[in-house]
């Protein structure tokens, strides 16, 4: 890709991965779209063409293996001017951990973290030579507020520390780091078979996010140095609410009979 500006994404077949491919088109990006999902990437690849004239390419990936990361691994290590990577592939799991296969476990720690880590290890070279750049690592207030599986708010959390620490790491190098702690958003994140029966009307209308309004807070947020980026100021509050030592008890109270409504085998 000859553009100056290149961005790749995981992730981005849907929701908030998609969004982050428009938003990122209309500031004249050319794109590697990664995704398991190859019809849906040219889908959307077409899509930013027709519609911001940008280059955009498709390479399909699975995350969950040694071989899929290893592809988007070596894709990495060939773009001469890579200015922003998007660790945005994920998954849930539904159920009690001692409910839920352990494969599953296995493979979401694969996806969320251990993917993310070793993409990030294969920008970053590039990025600091380059003294600029920027890396977003798609966490979840799950990691804040750790309700939900355990393995899923562990592996959240795990991108959250990864990247405050990674940004002191590398601080003078010219690379910004961020962590995106989204709450509920409308994607097809719970359309999963793992979320078989869940409807998002069963939650407050007002804990729903769309994907437009986290993907420009975000990339508002990178501009701006933040490392920890909450969209939105009811979750900000929340997550104030979680941290707090005399209102966590009660937040969590609230919070954990909210969710358990919709929750599978609990």
């Amino acid at each position: 890709m000859k553009n100056e500006k290149v961005a790749l994404i995981t992730g981005a077949s849907s929701g908030i991965g998609a969004e982050f491919a428009r938003q990122l088109a209309s500031r004249g990006f050319s794109l590697v779209l990664v995704a398991r999902r190859e019809e849906r990437l040219a889908s959307l690849a077409l899509e930013l063409v027709n519609t911001y004239g940008v280059q955009a390419e498709v390479l399909p990936a699975d995350l969950s293996t040694d071989n899929g990361v290893a592809r988007v691994e070596e894709r990495i290590a060939s773009l001469a001017n890579l200015e922003l990577l998007v660790n945005n592939a994920g998954h849930g799991i539904s159920g009690r951990f001692h409910k839920v296969e352990l494969e599953k476990h296995l493979t979401l720690v694969q996806v969320h973290a251990i993917a993310s880590m070793r993409l990030v290890r294969a920008a970053l070279p590039g990025m600091v030579e380059r003294k600029r750049g920027g890396i977003i690592n798609v966490a979840s207030m799950a990691a804040i507020i750790q309700l939900v599986n355990p393995t899923y708010c562990a592996a959240k959390s795990f991108l959250v520390g990864f990247s405050r620490a990674l940004q002191n790491d590398i601080l003078d190098s010219g690379v910004k780091v961020q962590a995106l702690c989204p709450g509920f958003t409308y994607s097809e994140f719970h359309d999963s078979p793992e979320y078989t029966g869940f409807q998002r009307r069963q939650l407050p209308r007002f804990l729903w996010q769309t994907a437009e309004a986290v993907v420009a807070e975000s990339l508002k947020s990178l501009e701006r140095g933040k490392v920890i980026c909450i969209p939105g100021r009811r979750y900000r509050f929340f997550a104030w609410l979680a941290g707090s030592p005399i209102t966590a008890p009660l937040f969590r109270w609230i919070a954990r009979r909210i969710l358990s409504r919709h929750s599978k085998n609990r």
